[in-house]
């Protein structure tokens, strides 16, 4: 798949609706949430070389809402992800989820993982953490969103990419990160892995990983909490024992509610404890 170039970007990204051809059939678990009562849907966030698309979800009544970025899995900001935006709206925050893989390519559109891969690896962190900056900016200036009450959450690549945000965005209060993956290859596109920022992490980050999860090994979860010791963040990892990678995604096989359903009341706790609310 070509990359996509800057110029065309900017003037074609749009945001999908439905769910990712790759995650396709949809599981009957799947949850969905309405938007009664909320401001919901597509926004372009202005960044450094133009505007990315995103998802947007908030209260229609109110202002000063706290915020949360919520971050991807590698299949895109696709239905699921938009309803727990909504989740998030309907609990009082403006939930801003934007598509950070537009630039190398729509995975939307793409049937298999295999094909999805190849693009996001062509996704820079710098990228990335700039587009996030880009989008707390404008969640506090067209979103009635509270700069004072940032909180971040991400599933899978965007579990990941919460440990890597908090520790580049000080203003970040709180943070939940979903088996995101903690160690990898350092390059040039990703010089840093979560291990390699958790002793000197200040933003306390609740990781909420599998037991059977078999891209998590759990001695790379365990190498996380040793390092997160020497740290001041008071971050914690939770490990469910018997639950599998994307636990949380009510649309995929791997869902389990117990789990899921247990992730969310401490997602909701954590942010409260620590001013995301």
């Amino acid at each position: 798949m070509k990359e996509i170039t800057r110029r065309k970007f900017i003037a074609t990204a749009t945001l999908a609706t439905g769910f990712a051809l790759a995650v396709q059939p949809i599981s009957a678990q799947v949850i969905t949430t309405d938007d009664n009562g909320l401001v919901a849907g597509a926004v372009k966030i202005p960044v450094k070389d133009g505007e990315i698309p995103a998802y947007r979800a908030m209260p229609a009544k109110g202002s000063n809402f706290p915020i949360v970025l919520v971050i991807q899995e590698i299949f895109g900001v696709h239905e699921h992800i938009q309803d727990v935006c909504r989740r998030f709206a309907k609990l009082g925050y403006v939930a801003i989820a934007p598509e950070l893989f537009v630039r190398q390519g729509d995975v939307l559109k793409l049937s298999s993982i295999d094909e999805i891969r190849p693009v996001v690896a062509k996704v820079p962190d710098a990228q990335v953490l700039s587009d996030l900056d880009s989008t707390v900016n404008w969640g506090v200036k067209s979103a009635k969103g509270n700069a004072d009450k940032l909180g971040i959450t991400g599933f899978c690549w965007g579990g990941r990419i919460t440990w890597l945000y908090a520790a580049h965005n000080p203003k970040v209060k709180a943070g939940v990160a979903w088996y995101g993956r903690l160690v990898g290859d350092k390059t040039e596109l990703t010089p840093k892995h979560p291990v390699d920022i958790a002793s000197t992490l200040k933003v306390p980050i609740l990781g909420l990983y599998g037991g059977k999860d078999t891209g998590i090994p759990l001695d790379t979860v365990q190498q996380m909490r040793d390092r997160l010791k020497s740290s001041s963040s008071k971050s914690e990892i939770i490990v469910y024992p018997d639950a599998p990678h994307a636990f949380f995604a009510d649309y995929r096989p791997s869902y389990r509610e117990t789990e899921a359903k247990d992730g969310w009341q401490r997602l909701q706790a954590w942010f409260k404890q620590y001013g995301v609310s």
